[in-house]
């Protein structure tokens, strides 16, 4: 309990509040706490609450704020307005929204499956602030700081496979089930080339614990790994169904996808986690490749806010820009031009890893200094930019066009 109070400045204060009586925590000065010795058990439990429902809340008028930015940002590229009519510039378009969907009947499909069905969105929003929880917002600002951090963020999104396939599956409609397949196959070709990603930052950083990884970047690790972070955030595009990998909900192919059969709130929260998930990846993208909470001057909070809305716009302009590709195209993609990119990333990484760094203790790892991170960034560079174009010519994504044969075609042109 001390320890755990020493490190997190989020649940310190008010546990002290409560519960900081004499012998009990040490990193709690000044009067005792509210509560009686004995009790300190319910003032965390409190202390936890509070700060649950207050990061949530919080994390929730943020993704609102996110869903209006990005319908005034996409009708600034695309010459028109966007949502201007319920208050000021539109601001309460988003709690208009929400009324809309909370007042709206909920049909159940008569041949769906009711658990599955009725779990399946509340699975896909958990996931959202599962991630929530260990993403470290400030120096000592953090709900838990887990040493397999990366391994959870890694296990936990993987769930979001399982819920699509579950709405698409037990909605009892063939183009929500033909949407839900080609999700999973797409969350898991693409969680591959991602997984494979990080463990450049891995090896940097010699720790799963995201708090450790953003205090081992001396350099930011956008410039020592710039192909790793270039394969991230192209999967998490794809993993959070972000143009130009829409292809879950390809209405012109399949209806609405996975979620076909789904109204009211149930597709509310279909819809808030895809647009939460874009906050809590790129808080996820800028701790791991951007310093997370560091910068001068401002506040750390600031900074990493900055950092986490900066990479959203970068999203919306991505969407605005970029046209749906073909599923052969999506998944060609993954299999032929990203995997074989997150390998070569890893094995030039712990290449120079070996070159240039030095064995302090032995067993416990090499340590890099600043000017080492320096030099593989300038290596890194050139040889992520150079293998990005190598790939782009010896892989194609166009269809084999495979000729037709004479008695078909004239059968063809005979019934046209």
């Amino acid at each position: 309990m001390t320890a755990f109070l020493e490190g997190n400045a989020l649940f310190r204060n008010l546990y002290c509040l409560l519960g900081g009586n004499a012998g009990n925590a040490v990193s709690c000065s000044g009067r005792d706490g509210l509560l009686p010795a004995g009790w300190e058990w319910l003032a965390f439990s409190i202390t936890a609450m509070v700060i649950t429902v207050v990061l949530l809340n919080v994390f929730l008028l943020l993704a609102m704020f996110y869903t209006y930015m990005e319908r005034r940002l996409l009708g600034r590229f695309q010459g028109r307005i966007g949502p201007n009519r319920t208050g000021p510039y539109g601001l309460l378009q988003p709690v208009a929204d929400a009324i809309k969907l909370l007042t709206k009947e909920s049909i159940v499909p008569r041949g769906s499956d009711g658990l599955l069905y009725n779990l399946a969105p509340v699975m896909m929003v958990v996931v959202v602030f599962m991630v929530l929880a260990v993403i470290p917002l400030g120096p000592s600002t953090f709900v838990a700081n887990l040493n397999v951090g990366v391994l959870f963020i890694i296990a936990i999104t993987s769930v979001n496979a399982l819920a699509v396939f579950m709405a698409g599956l037990s909605s009892g409609n063939r183009y929500a089930m033909i949407g839900g397949v080609r999700a999973v196959a797409q969350l898991i070709s693409y969680e591959v080339p991602m997984v494979l990603s990080i463990v450049g930052v891995l090896i940097l950083a010699g720790s799963l614990s995201l708090i450790d990884i953003v205090e081992a970047q001396r350099v930011p690790f956008a410039l020592v790994q710039p192909l790793g972070l270039f394969i991230f955030v192209v999967g998490a595009s794809a993993e959070m169904n972000r143009p130009p990998f829409d292809q879950l909900e390809a209405e012109s192919e399949i209806v609405a996808g996975y979620h076909t059969e789904y109204g009211g709130m149930k597709f509310g929260f279909f819809y808030l986690a895809e647009y939460a998930a874009v906050l809590t990846s790129s808080g996820v993208i800028a701790t791991l490749f951007l310093d997370g909470w560091k910068g001068p001057l401002l506040p750390s909070h600031i900074w990493f806010l900055m950092k986490v809305f900066s990479l959203a716009f970068l999203f919306i302009w991505v969407r605005a820009t970029l046209p749906r590709v073909r599923i052969d195209q999506t998944m060609a993609f993954a299999w032929k031009f990203l995997l074989p990119l997150s390998l070569v990333n890893i094995f030039v990484t712990a290449g120079e890893v070996l070159l240039l760094g030095e064995e302090v203790t032995p067993g416990q790892g090499i340590a890099l200094s600043t000017s080492d991170l320096w030099v593989m960034a300038a290596i890194n560079i050139p040889v992520s930019i150079g293998g990005v174009l190598a790939f782009s010519r010896l892989v194609s994504l166009r269809t084999i066009r495979h000729p037709v044969a004479t008695r078909e075609r004239q059968a063809v042109e005979a019934v046209s």
